[in-house]
Order: C-alpha cells, then structure tokens, then sequence
C-alpha cells in the first residue's frame, strides 16, 4: 500500500471527511514521526510498533565493480519494530508463510 492508497482508504472510512483534509493529516502524522526521529526521539503507537534511530558506524567498504577500499561515512538508520498485537494479528493471518506446493517442494 502506498501512501495515496491510504489516504482513500481512510476517506472511504470517513465519508464525513474531505480526502485533502485525510491528506493533510496523513501528512501531519508522517511529518511529525519524520521530524521525532530526526531529533533522535523514539516514537512508539501502542499495538502498532515502534520506530528509533540506529547509528552505524564509520567504515571501510569496497566499490564492487573495482574492488577499491572506499570510505563509507557514518549513517543515522531508521529502524521499525512492531508491536505485539501487530506481530500476533500478522501470524493468525498466516502472512509470511509458505503455501500449498510451494511448502511440499
């Protein structure tokens, strides 16, 4: 699902609301999460996950077309983890796993 997927989606779900104003707080609330993390701020939706900053460090990788050392500098990397009932409502769905004859083969 891409974010204009979600957007009508929820509209759908709230005929009472215009879809620019659904865009606008979708928009709101990505922002905002955006803009926490970018402060080093945890930002956590209970029953849905949450998101923090990794750091990684400084390192020496290689070009892979040339084989070169090159400098890789240090990167901020956002991570997400869901929560339990994300983790619980995905596993009694069966999502991720492998089905019929892909199983057996």
């Amino acid at each position: 699902m891409i974010k204009s997927e979600l957007v009508l989606k929820i509209a759908e779900q709230n005929p009472h609301l215009y879809q620019r104003d659904v865009e606008t707080l979708v928009n709101a609330i990505l922002d905002t999460i955006a803009d926490a993390l970018a402060r080093g701020d945890r930002v956590e939706l209970r029953g849905f996950g949450a998101f923090s900053v990794k750091r990684r460090e400084a390192r020496r990788g290689r070009n892979p077309r040339t084989g070169e050392p090159v400098a890789v500098s240090e990167k901020a990397i956002p991570v997400f983890k869901t929560g339990k009932e994300m983790r619980l409502r995905l596993n009694q769905a069966g999502i991720g796993e492998e089905t019929g004859a892909a199983a057996a083969g």
